[in-house]
């Protein structure tokens, strides 16, 4: 063999070795997730308990607008589908200088109250950050897919001012989101709902009241922020009548709000991509750049 040849192996790996260098060094670097509690979180009956895996990742847009927007997850409520549904949309809303925060919320295993905890206390570390992270408090909204569509509407039903004491802290910032979009979200917890999501939720036997405190078109007021959402009429996982009954509700109480029906794509919008994926996003920015 010639000499050469011999040289040939770590040629290369060195060849090799420089082009995984130059496309790790391409990748941009994950934002580092943030405590949402500080060592102990509401339990949601009155105690504490750990905050388990709850945090916030960050994303700011190079050329911010002010606006920043929560992103809740789907994932039934057993999971969390952060990829698509979290930190890919947090990089869209940087396209159009918005600040995307990834909300990793507590699962709630039969604890109705712990996402809804998780989402108001975002939704306040957001507007207690607000100079720090170049974002209007008045312009902070939150986003859901499927259960994390549920939560985003929870939290948009389900709210409070702050305390007027404390408005340095984060007890004294409000919780209501200054506008929601929701995509193909869990919306009633009734007759319509995705059963997997009212189990993990509410349990598996759960009373009148229970559901009816979260089935968000039942709790919506003049109060609640305005709305964008969107839904394939295919979708057999959420029915589309969940969206339906929210965006009518909104209506009733005079409360802006779009729902753009999608003509294919079922749960998920063929996986995240496709014409319907495109549109709901598309339409999205123009109702924002609107309000």
């Amino acid at each position: 063999m010639h000499p050469r040849w011999n040289l040939l192996p770590a040629l290369v790996a060195a060849l090799l070795s420089l082009a995984g260098a130059s496309a790790f060094a391409a990748e941009p670097a994950a934002p580092p997730k943030l405590p949402l509690w500080p060592d102990r979180a509401p339990d949601g009956a009155g105690g504490w308990g750990s905050p388990e895996n709850s945090g916030l990742t960050v994303h700011p847009a190079p050329k911010p607008n002010g606006m920043a927007v929560i992103i809740c997850p789907g994932g039934a409520y057993s999971g969390l589908v952060t990829g698509p549904e979290g930190h890919g949309i947090a990089r869209w809303l940087n396209q159009h200088g918005i600040l995307g925060v990834v909300l990793e919320y507590r699962l709630p295993a039969g604890r109705s109250k712990v996402p809804l905890l998780d989402a108001q206390q975002a939704i306040r570390t957001v507007r207690l950050n607000a100079r720090k992270w170049q974002i209007d408090p008045k312009r902070v909204g939150i986003i859901g897919f499927s259960a994390g569509g549920h939560l985003a509407a929870t939290a948009s039903t389900q709210f409070d001012l702050g305390k007027a004491d404390a408005a340095e802290t984060i007890a004294g910032q409000s919780s209501r989101p200054d506008f929601t979009i929701l995509v193909y979200p869990v919306i009633s917890l009734g007759d319509l709902t995705h059963v997997g999501v009212r189990d993990n939720l509410l349990g598996k036997k759960p009373t009148p009241e229970e559901i009816r405190r979260f089935s968000c078109e039942l709790q919506v007021t003049a109060q609640t922020p305005p709305a964008f959402l969107a839904h394939a009429v295919d979708d057999r996982g959420v029915l589309i009548d969940n969206s339906r009954l929210y965006h009518q509700a909104l209506q009733a109480q005079g409360v802006a709000s779009k729902l753009v029906e999608l003509p294919d794509g079922g749960h998920g919008l063929h996986g995240y991509q496709g014409a319907s994926w495109d549109t709901w996003q598309r339409e999205a920015i123009e109702w924002l750049k609107k309000r």
